[in-house]
């Protein structure tokens, strides 16, 4: 089976792959420089760093933590889409465009970090994840495709 809609997902999963990275190679540096030695470091939360760590190193990570959060309800609502065969047209536009739009939110966040702008960008995303998860709901119960 093949559905429009696992594209955008397979997208945003890569897109969270490139921010891991993107966190560690940042972080790693900002370990070095604040004397953390991270072989005998014990575990905590990357928000325990805050103020120890430069923001601009920290963010990156935030976001990736952010990519854990939302974006797992985007993958499910996806996957019902997908298997109720209603992955394509307007869905996996809709898809298309939660994806571009988390895209560019990771980007903000990762270097200027501004949060009026993040925050508008958050709540386009979570409008077009809305609509997906309406879309998603009707075709689990079996209106007609959209």
């Amino acid at each position: 089976m093949h559905s429009p809609i696992l594209a955008p997902v397979a997208v945003l999963v890569l897109w969270t792959i490139v921010m891991l990275f993107w966190a560690i190679a940042t972080r790693l540096p900002a370990f070095k420089s604040a004397g953390i030695d991270v072989s005998k470091a014990v575990g905590s939360r990357p928000n325990q760093l805050d103020g120890i760590l430069p923001d601009s190193a920290q963010w990156k990570m935030h976001n990736y933590i952010h990519l854990m959060e939302q974006p797992t309800l985007f993958y499910a609502i996806c996957g019902v889409l997908a298997l109720t065969e209603s992955g394509g047209g307007l869905n996996a536009s809709l898809a298309w465009g939660y994806v571009g739009v988390r895209i560019a939110h990771s980007i903000l966040q990762a270097t200027i970090n501004i949060i009026r702008f993040r925050f508008a960008l958050f709540a386009i995303s979570s409008l077009l994840l809305t609509m997906l998860a309406v879309h998603g709901a009707l075709a689990a119960f079996g209106a007609h495709h959209l």
